[in-house]
């Protein structure tokens, strides 16, 4: 299926900002099942130097600056992306525990990428009660792939997904205690719940269709991959999207992934005057034919 995502930041300042540096990282990721066609960005008012490159997790990153005054600036990020319907794969019969402890002996080199998302990161905690909830479905000699399957499920059923109700600084436990909050709450809540169990899972920023009934889909959005190795070398990064409750497939567009939200934020930077400020966001995932791309 071909998708245009149209992805639209705007910073309204209420003093005039004399510079400001930023980063955008808005452009989707090709891999197998994904295909990018085209990708552009604009920004108003135009920057006076702007960088392309691949940082460490391998992401698409535009670095811009901007040194004259403004009031507001605005990125738009228009892409085409051929993405595949997902028939979900026969499931690895590994028993988590096998799979933690393959994990962390560096069993063979396969493992040894996906080590590193074991441990905490800025916005992901790990923590004895975390582990305790991840237990209620991680029984003994389960499969890491259904169990992780059922860790998301119930994630989408005991939070609430509720816009606005937090705060990217929010504390990671604050928000698991609330049981409350938005995609990327979720995600970082069953992030941490993995690692707590010392089983690596990194956060995907993407975008959902839009139209189809999807929480979070007039925003970029968020869910989590989850290693699971093979039962001999090898092994593959499976998706769940904890707030929608479903496997990612052809109505989703990843953009990247990281440790965190703070790797993949869609657009970050630094200002030098401006005030208070306002952001808006949207997001407009269609359908379009190869004609029309």
């Amino acid at each position: 299926m071909l998708l245009q995502a149209t992805h639209t930041t705007r910073y309204l300042y209420e003093e005039p900002v004399t510079q400001c540096i930023s980063e955008a990282r808005v452009t989707p990721r090709a891999f197998p099942g994904q295909r990018v066609a085209t990708s552009r960005i604009e920004i108003h008012p135009e920057p006076a130097v702007m960088v392309e490159r691949t940082d460490y997790f391998g992401n698409h990153v535009h670095s811009f600056s901007l040194f004259r005054s403004h009031d507001r600036f605005t990125t738009t990020a228009t892409s085409v992306v051929e993405v595949e319907k997902r028939e979900p794969a026969e499931p690895s019969k590994l028993p988590w525990e096998q799979a933690r402890d393959r994990i962390s002996a560096h069993a063979d080199e396969s493992v040894l990428p996906a080590f590193e998302f074991v441990f905490e990161s800025p916005f992901v905690v790990l923590s004895p009660e975390l582990a305790a909830y991840g237990r209620t479905v991680f029984e003994p000699g389960r499969p890491l792939a259904e169990a992780v399957e059922a860790l998301s499920h119930r994630i989408h059923e005991d939070f609430t997904y509720l816009p606005k109700s937090t705060s990217i600084d929010m504390p990671l436990l604050e928000v698991f205690h609330n049981r409350c909050g938005v995609c990327q709450d979720f995600s970082h809540i069953m992030i941490a719940v993995l690692r707590s169990l010392r089983l690596p899972a990194r956060y995907v920023s993407g975008y959902l269709r839009s139209g189809k009934n999807f929480q979070g889909a007039d925003a970029s959005h968020a869910w989590v991959s989850a290693f699971v190795p093979g039962t001999g070398e090898g092994g593959e990064w499976l998706s769940f999207d904890p707030t929608n409750d479903m496997i990612p497939s052809d109505g989703h567009v990843t953009l990247g992934w990281g440790r965190d939200y703070g790797d993949v934020t869609p657009v970050k930077g630094i200002a030098l005057g401006g005030g208070h400020q306002t952001v808006e966001v949207e997001v407009y995932v269609r359908p379009v034919s190869a004609e029309q791309a």
